[in-house]
């Protein structure tokens, strides 16, 4: 069983930045792909980001290419996202998710593990 926990979020100005954390507690995290998904309201949860279980490749929606980036630490067990230049159509829960399947798809379906979610606000 893996629990993931998400930091890191709150209330930014338009143009502003944040990074989001996700620490992950269980002994599998190096072997699960690692996405983040946010969901606004009304709206249903879409894929922003992933990276498969390395590192080595990442995986981005066409919303946040060019100002989000997404990264691991296998050693700290935990997966960030950075995100600048941000927007207010940025705003959403953002949800930390992992998978232990061998094929990556940015569908949240395919995710076992998710986090609680945390709120980012992005002011105009």
């Amino acid at each position: 069983q893996v629990q993931l926990v998400e930091s890191g979020g709150g209330l930014v100005q338009a143009g502003g930045s944040l990074r989001l954390s996700c620490a992950a507690s269980g002994r599998t995290f190096s072997s699960l792909a690692m996405g983040w998904f946010r969901q606004a309201p009304g709206k249903d949860r879409e894929f922003v980001v992933g990276i498969r279980s390395s590192g080595g490749t990442t995986y981005y929606a066409d919303s946040g290419k060019g100002r989000f980036t997404i990264s691991r630490d296998n050693a700290k067990n935990t997966v960030y996202l950075q995100m600048n230049s941000l927007k207010p159509e940025d705003t959403a829960v953002y949800y930390c998710a992992g998978t232990a399947d061998s094929i990556f798809l940015p569908n949240p379906r395919i995710f076992q593990y998710w986090g609680q979610g945390i709120q980012v606000i992005v002011s105009s």
